[in-house]
């Protein structure tokens, strides 16, 4: 496990970028975080690490549900937080993005827990402030193979 301090919304998205700088195709990222904890931004940073262009804004897909960007490696930003169960998932596709050559990211996957693959990384953020505390956890070889590339993380600020 990873845990970092991070004292504010741009060192979120540094600490994103830097994650996205180092994903590898298939990779599945679980977020979790109150309104407000910084997901978005660390998906922007993501986005910025994959080398996804500036002409592609990276919002939160809470109505869209699914919002793919060029890249490095695609980008599958998901919001699940609307979905009420694993059939809508199906409906729209989602298992099939999900682990493919891009990475994903995944905001909200514990309302569709059994749409999450069990290698993941998952990540919590939480807040105080300004100031958020991440942790990442991996479960599986591809995730844990990631987190070990980036146990420098621990320092970061």
């Amino acid at each position: 496990m990873i845990s970092v301090r991070l004292k504010d919304a741009d060192a979120t998205y540094r600490f994103g970028t830097a994650l996205g700088e180092a994903a590898v195709p298939g990779l599945v990222f679980a977020v979790e975080g109150n309104l407000g904890s910084g997901k978005t931004t660390l998906a922007q940073g993501v986005a910025r690490g994959l080398s996804v262009p500036l002409d592609h804004y990276v919002n939160s897909p809470t109505f869209a549900i699914l919002l793919t960007h060029p890249g490095r490696l695609q980008f599958h930003h998901m919001d699940l937080y609307r979905l009420g169960c694993l059939d809508e998932a199906y409906g729209i596709g989602l298992d099939e993005v999900i682990g493919s050559d891009g990475v994903s990211f995944i905001e909200w996957p514990s309302q569709v827990p059994d749409l999450i693959p069990q290698d993941v990384v998952s990540i919590r953020l939480d807040y105080a402030g300004d100031q958020r505390q991440v942790f990442l956890a991996a479960s599986g070889s591809r995730s844990s193979s990631f987190l070990a590339r980036c146990a420098y993380l621990n320092t970061f600020s």
